[in-house]
């Protein structure tokens, strides 16, 4: 029997990869895909240790795990400090530029 490709692993590998590269987009968008690349490796992974011997491999698997949980943290790091910039500057202040230029030197120290 001719072994096979883990099915999802490539697709929580590229899910993966790419919540790290949106993880900038204010945390909206790359976390969804974080958590889906984690649920999807989690899947194959465990399809992969329930019979090894018909998959080629689990290391598609195993990354976009591993890569959806780094970009789960670094998403949620970046939705914090958003929130924690609101905080400090004010929802209000952020509607007007110039008071908002004028908190964030007061918060820089300038």
């Amino acid at each position: 029997m001719e072994k096979q490709t883990l099915p999802n692993a490539t697709i929580s590998l590229v899910l993966g990869i790419f919540s790290l590269v949106t993880c900038i987009c204010y945390g909206v968008l790359g976390l969804p895909l974080g958590i889906a690349a984690f649920v999807l490796g989690n899947k194959a992974l465990k399809v992969y240790e329930e019979n090894p011997e018909n998959y080629t491999s689990s290391k598609n698997a195993s990354a976009g795990k591993i890569l959806g949980i780094i970009g789960i943290i670094l998403n949620l790091l970046f939705i914090l400090v958003i929130i924690w910039a609101i905080s400090k500057i004010g929802w209000e202040n952020l509607q007007d530029p110039e008071v908002m230029q004028q908190r964030m030197n007061e918060l820089m120290g300038q």
